[in-house]
């Protein structure tokens, strides 16, 4: 009786816990499965946030067609300004979660065409983004990016 419980209690004391190479497997297991996580949704992240630089750009499109009926010319103005004959579009400078900068150049004499860039916000977290970079829309509905990937692509 007294070596039956020997070999017991001996069985017992082996069983308990995790030895240092089952607890190293894990972890290394875990490290790969991060290795591969990560980097996936951090471009799922970027292509999410995209939209926002792209509905900015068409709600700028659509306000710089209606100042441009009022106005004969577009305006390089994006936010409201003081000024009596161009008061601006009334629109914010800036996207709505701050991921991306809008601006307007006009060209042309008389403000007759105009192209609208949304690029990365510095801070913002897109200045990551290498495959579409910064948009870009004209008066024309032209759109382009500055990134690797093509504006058809980018724009979808």
């Amino acid at each position: 009786m007294n070596a039956y419980l020997r070999n017991y209690r001996g069985a017992r004391s082996r069983s308990r816990g995790v030895t240092l190479m089952e607890l190293l497997t894990v972890v290394m297991i875990l490290g790969i499965l991060a290795a591969v996580a990560v980097p996936s949704y951090r471009r799922y992240v970027l292509r999410s946030q995209r939209t926002e630089a792209r509905v900015a750009l068409l709600q700028l499109q659509t306000a710089e067609e209606k100042f441009y009926l009022q106005n004969n010319a577009y305006t390089d103005k994006v936010t409201v300004s003081s000024t009596a004959p161009s008061p601006g579009l009334g629109l914010l400078g800036v996207t709505e979660t701050l991921k991306y900068d809008i601006a307007v150049t006009t060209l042309g004499a008389g403000g007759q065409s105009y192209t609208a860039t949304a690029s990365p916000h510095a801070g913002g977290g897109q200045t990551d983004d290498a495959e579409c970079g910064s948009y870009t829309i004209n008066e024309r509905g032209t759109r382009g990016v500055t990134g690797t990937k093509t504006p058809e692509f980018c724009w979808k």
